[in-house]
């Protein structure tokens, strides 16, 4: 199966191809700009890899949590990708994503949701499927439900924000992993293989939060 992996729900912006069990990802940083950068990066994969567009099978998408316009771009470009050609689509959790590309199997993912809040979620995984232990959520880092047992380990710019957040909970912080394709790519092709892919025209973002900045007031408090 060849099927692309889109990633632009953070400051990076990743795509991926997954072809056979092989994936070929690019990524850079870019706090803006995400819609210009990834469709000629997905073009040089193609090029790289000796593929091209019209053998996609499938498209996948960093669905969220995470950045508002970062997710409605890529998952416009999964939808565009995938309409013309009637290619089933998947999304996939960002913190889910973040999990898969620790390498750990207890993860607390962690990317800051600005205005005070973090999006979180505690999983765990068992053979080759995550289970969240503490369902995502968007919270201010004090009210943060803690995951029960020990051996948690923290990735995501979400504990650099706040460096005390689940203090005593985390045994290692992994601060440099965030959001990537590859770990979307790696979460899909099993799903996908089974047939869970959707309509493209049904794909959605997935938002924990519908606010997207403070109001005056709030922000002197």
């Amino acid at each position: 199966m060849l099927f692309a992996a889109l990633e632009t729900s953070t400051e990076w912006c990743s795509v991926a191809l997954w072809r056979d069990g092989e994936i070929a990802c690019a990524e850079r940083r870019a706090p803006n700009g995400h819609a210009e950068f990834a469709l000629p990066m997905l073009e040089d994969l193609f090029e790289k890899t000796e593929t091209n567009v019209t053998q996609l099978e499938a498209v996948a998408f960093a669905a969220g949590p995470g950045s508002f316009t970062g997710l409605r771009i890529a998952c416009g470009l999964a939808q565009g990708l995938a309409l013309a050609r009637g290619l089933p689509v998947i999304g996939i959790s960002t913190l889910e994503a973040m999990a898969e590309e620790t390498g750990a199997s207890r993860v607390v993912a962690c990317i800051d949701a600005r205005m005070r809040e973090v999006y979180y979620s505690a999983l765990e995984k068992t053979g080759a499927e995550w289970r969240e232990i503490v369902p995502a959520q968007c919270v201010a880092p004090g009210a943060a439900l803690p995951p029960p047992g020990e051996g948690w380990v923290g990735c995501g710019n979400g504990f650099e924000a706040y460096p005390d957040f689940l203090k005593g909970k985390i045994s290692f912080l992994r601060t440099e992993v965030h959001p990537g394709a590859m770990g979307v790519a790696r979460l899909a092709a099993p799903r996908l293989a089974a047939g869970k892919g959707m309509d493209a025209a049904l794909a959605a973002p997935f938002y924990l939060r519908d606010k997207v900045a403070l109001k005056v007031a709030e922000q002197r408090r």
